[in-house]
C-alpha cells in the first residue's frame, strides 16, 4: 500500500464493487481525502458522504486531480461516459472493472494508454475476491505494481499473459461464486431430504465450504490430494464419489466453465459493436 497512499484515486460509478474497492482501501490506511467517486444516483452519493468520500455528479470534476482512474460502470453506458472525457485521461492510470470492455475500445474512447483490465468477483465484497488482471507491455512496472497495491485491498490480484485469458478467467473465478453456491444449495438440500433441520443442513454446509476451501488454500498439497486424503477405500466418501463419476461431473463442470469463457467472448464482441453504433 506504500506507492497507493501517494496516489489520488478517482471512482467513476460508485456501485457495490467500486464501494468494496473503497472499503478495502480504507480499512489498509489508506486516506479518504484521497478518494473521490462521481455517480448520478444521489443515494449511491449519499451513501458515500456517509463515509466522508467526496462525491461528484459529473465525472469531469471527479478526476481532475486523479492520477489513478477506476471505471466502474455498467458497460452498456460506458461510451456514453468516456466519450466526454476523451483528452482529460492521457495522464492518468486507468483500472477498468468493466465487464466485457477490452483496453482497445477504452484507448479508442480515451486516448490513453495506461490502461489495466481487471476481471474482479463478488467476493470482493468481503474483501475476499478473486481478480484476473491485464495490461499491454507500454504500461510499466511501476503501474502494475500501483494496480496490484489497489485490487489487492479486496483479496488476490493474478496477472495473466494475454487479453484473451481475460475469458477465462471470468469463467472461473467471475462466474465462480455461483458455482459454488449452486453447489451449496445442492448440499442444503440433500441435507434436508436426508432428515436435518434446515438451519444445521446450512451451517454445516457454509462451514464445511469454508475449511475446505482453508484447507485448500493453507495447504502445500493440491486439492486433488486433499481428496484423496479424505477418501477412505469402501468408505462413505467414495461411495458418494462414485455417483459424481458416473454423473459425469467433472466432464459437465469442463463444459460449463468452457460455455462461459464462450459468452463472455461474445458479450465483449456485442458491445464492442454496440460502442462503433454509438460512435457513428
Amino acid at each position: 500500500m506504500n506507492v497507493a497512499l501517494n496516489c489520488n484515486i478517482s471512482f467513476i460509478g460508485g456501485g457495490n464493487m467500486a464501494q468494496a474497492l473503497i472499503g478495502g482501501l480504507i480499512s489498509r490506511g489508506f486516506p479518504q481525502t484521497q478518494l473521490r467517486v462521481a455517480d448520478p444516483v444521489e443515494q449511491i452519493r449519499h451513501v458515500l458522504q456517509a463515509r466522508q468520500i467526496a462525491v461528484f455528479t459529473e465525472n469531469l470534476d471527479a478526476i481532475v486531480e486523479a492520477d489513478v482512474v477506476v471505471l466502474a460502470v455498467k458497460p452498456q453506458v460506458l461510451a456514453s461516459v468516456l466519450t466526454p472525457l476523451k483528452g482529460h485521461l492521457k495522464d492518468k492510470l486507468i483500472i477498468s472493472i468493466v465487464a466485457g470492455v477490452t483496453i482497445d475500445l477504452i484507448e479508442g474512447l480515451t486516448g490513453a494508454t495506461r490502461i489495466v483490465r481487471v476481471m474482479p468477483n463478488t467476493p470482493a465484497l468481503v474483501q475476499t475476491g478473486a481478480h484476473g488482471m491485464y495490461a499491454k507491455s507500454i504500461v510499466s512496472e511501476a503501474d502494475r505494481q500501483l494496480a496490484t497495491q489497489i485490487l489487492a485491498a479486496t483479496g488476490l490480484g493474478l496477472w495473466v499473459d494475454q487479453e484473451s485469458q481475460i475469458d477465462a478467467v471470468t469463467a472461473v473465478s467471475g462466474s465462480g461464486p455461483a458455482y459454488f453456491f449452486y453447489l451449496m444449495e445442492s448440499m442444503i438440500r440433500a441435507g434436508k431430504n436426508l432428515g436435518l433441520d434446515e438451519k444445521v443442513a446450512t451451517a454445516l454446509t457454509l462451514q464445511t465450504a469454508l475449511g475446505a476451501a482453508q484447507m485448500a488454500i493453507s495447504s502445500d498439497v493440491s486439492p486433488s490430494t486433499l481428496r484423496q486424503n479424505v477418501t477412505s477405500p469402501n468408505g462413505t466418501t467414495q461411495a458418494a464419489l462414485e455417483v459424481f463419476d458416473r454423473a459425469q461431473i467433472s466432464q459437465s463442470i469442463q463444459s460449463a466453465l468452457a460455455a462461459a469463457q464462450k459468452r463472455s467472448q461474445e458479450l465483449a464482441q456485442e458491445l464492442s459493436d454496440q460502442v462503433q453504433q454509438f460512435k457513428k
